[in-house]
């Protein structure tokens, strides 16, 4: 078993995430390439000042803007919106990976024959009008429906119609308009070989494996206890896939200074673990990071490990906020310092910084502030602003 430092563990998932030092993803290949290691970032459409996926990349890929994520995306179809961590977009080449889920859809939407008429409705009609959204669809409004549809949420019936094809397969999604999907047949943009893949993974428990090792890729570090980055599973069958990952040779056992847990990385970053045992010093970067990063998806293991505790404020009440409706945790260096409010008005091309608020033993030095300021004119760049105004 490997011991470490807590100032060791830092420095492990910083430079593994690519925020530590110079930065190690650049322009869309880099985008490809953390993404890749990632295995998926979250989608959430709520654009106060960037898009989720959008600041999650911001912060790691050098000369990063959204047109790319888009081209990718939407032109050359290396990316692919898909469930993973919940809403996601994953690579285009992991599509084979989640037949199981698919074929669960599948099962669930078969045991509803209601349903056959409704589905081959919408797939012919996109057959001969290419993408649409679901207003384009009148399937009536006889809510009886709503009962079977396995992905409905609440929206007009050609949307749960067209969310349940998605959810099967046949539909991905060709192109966004603000918040509104348009739909088109999933055959037309995957790759054949991809497209007909059979799913690589012999049975359920290769699959679990393959879930814990591509969450342990995302975060650097995962620890064999409950924790929503992936779903309820009981103590013996969680520790059961960890002895199989060791097992494997798949993953390597570290202890921490301070903690209880054992925690586990992947055995290819071993050479990195390495790295950091030698104490070396790294450039220290300012960034702001996304709500829903990786990075932080495990609220308790970055508490533990950086001693820094966030919580997405967006929908709790606001006589219950601590800090605001939208704000990101600040990075500099090894640290979290604190955290920030900031709201793009795009009509005057402007970013209103609202509020920073450090953390209460940060040292407010020239040094840091000219990081901090650094870190802001990026985000304004990022965001097509080329104002900063601070309240």
């Amino acid at each position: 078993m490997i011991t470490l430092t807590n100032r060791q563990a830092r420095q492990f998932i910083l430079l593994r995430q690519g925020l530590l030092g110079e930065y190690k993803f650049a322009e869309k290949q880099g985008v490809l390439d953390f993404i890749r290691q990632a295995g998926c970032i979250q989608f959430d459409p709520i654009d106060i000042c960037g898009k989720n996926a959008e600041l999650t990349l911001q912060s790691r890929v050098k000369n990063f803007t959204k047109d790319s994520l888009e081209e990718l995306l939407y032109k050359n179809r290396l990316l692919l919106d898909h469930p993973d961590k919940n809403t996601s977009i994953i690579l285009t080449e992991d599509w084979p990976y989640f037949e199981r889920w698919r074929e669960s859809a599948r099962r669930r939407a078969h045991e509803h024959p209601e349903l056959k008429e409704l589905m081959k409705q919408v797939l012919e009609f996109i057959k001969i009008n290419g993408a649409v959204c679901p207003d384009d669809i009148n399937l009536g409004s006889d809510f009886k429906w709503r009962a079977f549809i396995v992905w409905s949420s609440g929206k007009n019936l050609s949307s749960s119609v067209m969310e349940q094809l998605y959810g099967m397969g046949d539909l991905i999604i060709h192109h966004k308009n603000g918040t509104r999907k348009y739909y088109d047949l999933a055959k037309r943009h995957i790759p054949a070989d991809v497209f007909t893949q059979p799913e690589p993974l012999s049975d359920d428990t290769e699959h679990i494996k393959w879930l814990y090792l591509r969450r342990i890729g995302a975060i650097g570090f995962l620890w064999s206890r409950p924790t929503n980055v992936m779903w309820r599973m009981s103590a013996d069958r969680r520790n059961e896939i960890f002895r199989m990952l060791e097992n494997d040779k798949a993953i390597t056992a570290v202890r921490v200074e301070g903690l209880k847990d054992i925690l586990y990385c992947r055995t290819e970053d071993v050479p990195i673990l390495e790295t950091v045992a030698g104490e070396v010093e790294h450039k220290p970067r300012c960034e702001l990071i996304a709500p829903l990063d990786p990075f932080i998806w495990d609220r308790k293991l970055i508490k533990a490990i950086f001693n820094f505790e966030y919580t997405w404020e967006i929908y709790t009440p606001v006589a219950k906020r601590k800090y605001g409706h939208y704000v990101l945790p600040m990075l500099y260096g090894e640290r979290f310092i604190g955290r920030v409010e900031a709201v793009c008005e795009r009509k005057t091309r402007t970013l209103i910084v609202k509020n920073i608020w450090y953390e209460k033993d940060v040292k407010q030095t020239k040094k840091l502030q000219t990081a901090v300021d650094g870190c802001l004119k990026r985000f304004a760049k990022f965001n097509g602003c080329n104002i900063i105004e601070k309240s």
